[in-house]
Order: structure tokens, then sequence, then C-alpha cells
């Protein structure tokens, strides 16, 4: 997440550069990560991406459990076939019982893996509008506040190099406005409030595991 937020701003608004001779720049620090943190839209979201994720796990489990239930079956049948007291008509008709088990097992293990999949895929979707969208909201009150203010560079004092050493050593407190974005994102009644897509707080940390074949 925090990646994405720092490549929001590298190249805010900048007043040309004929107009940087006239006079000392005036520039301004935003940290967007926690902009993006404290906004409550982004709070929101991530409850509703949790939601989706434990509905996902749940409908998961449910099919790996008959997944289970169906290869103990199979498991069953093998042992009835071994053993010796089995007439050939009951060990030909188990036999046959069991192989059409088989193949109904190895269909649902595709459909399983396919759900999982398709699951994961639409969540990672999911979460990247959201954080598209979030980013572009909070980016635009960011600009805003870059035209009231006439300010020349915005730098986000949240992003770090290539060499994990943060972007912006050092700024004074009096150009620092983060805390002016997040007001102003939560303000009440504001015109961009609108329901978000849901985040990917949580990763896939709670995909489950493949079940294991028969």
């Amino acid at each position: 997440m925090k990646k994405l937020l720092t490549a929001a701003l590298l190249a805010l608004l900048a007043s040309p550069i004929s107009g940087f001779a006239q006079g000392a720049l005036k520039i301004g620090t935003v940290d967007m990560n926690r902009a993006f943190k404290e906004y409550n839209k982004t709070k929101d979201a991530e409850t509703r991406i949790n939601e989706a994720k434990t509905a996902a796990k749940k409908e998961y489990d449910d099919r790996a459990e008959s997944y289970k239930k169906a290869l103990d079956e199979i498991n069953k049948l093998n042992q009835q076939l071994e053993a010796p007291a089995l007439s050939a008509d009951a060990k030909s008709a188990k036999a046959k019982e069991r192989d059409e088990k088989i193949a109904s097992i190895k269909s649902m293990e595709r459909e399983i893996n396919e759900f999982r999949q398709t699951r994961e895929r639409q969540l990672q979707e999911q979460a990247l509008r959201m954080r598209e969208g979030i980013v572009k909201e909070i980016t635009d009150i960011v600009i805003d506040r870059v035209k009231a203010n006439n300010l020349d560079l915005v730098f986000d004092k949240s992003g770090n190099s290539l060499n994990g050493v943060p972007l912006l050593m050092y700024s004074r407190d009096t150009v620092e406005f983060t805390n002016d974005i997040v007001t102003a994102l939560n303000k009440p009644g504001r015109a961009a409030d609108a329901p978000a897509a849901a985040s990917p707080a949580a990763s896939a940390s709670s995909t489950p595991a493949k079940p294991t074949k028969p």
C-alpha cells in the first residue's frame, strides 16, 4: 500500500522554472501514508474487505469439507475392496462406485481450485480499485491546498528511495500540512463522501490451503 502512496505525489504541480528565480520557493510536505490510514473511508473499506474475505473463506471451507467427505468415502470403498470375503459381483459393483466417486472428486477439486483463484483475483482487483480511488481523493485535496497556498513544490514525506532512505530527509514543521489534509478528508458532508471499494488491508493470509488429492 505504501508503494502506491509513495509515488502519488512525485510530480505534484510545480511552477515554471522561470518563476523560481523571482523569489524563494514555497514548499510544503504531506505524509500520504498517514493521510491514507487516517481517512475514515479507508477504515470503512478495510472492514468491508475483511468481511468479504471471511465470507470467501467460509464458502471455500464448506467446499473443502465436502471434498474431504468424498475422499473419506473413496478410502472406505478401497478398504472394502480389500476384504477377502467380498464376492466377485460385490467387488465389481464397489469398484465401479469407487471409480465414479474418483471422477466426481477430481471434478470437485478443479472447481475448488478455480473458486479459490477467482476469489483471490476478485479481492486483489477490489483492493486495487480502492487504493486508486482513495489515493486520487487525497491527491485532489492536496492539489487544492497547493493552489490555495500558491505552493511551488510538495513532497510526500512518507516516501522512501530505492535504497530505503527517506526521500525527504528534513523539513520544517511549518511547511507540513498533513493535519489539514486529514481534517478536510474527514469533514462531514464532503462532496467526495461515497462508498469506497473494499480495501485489501488483509492480504492472502486467510487463503485456505489446497485440499489433498485422492
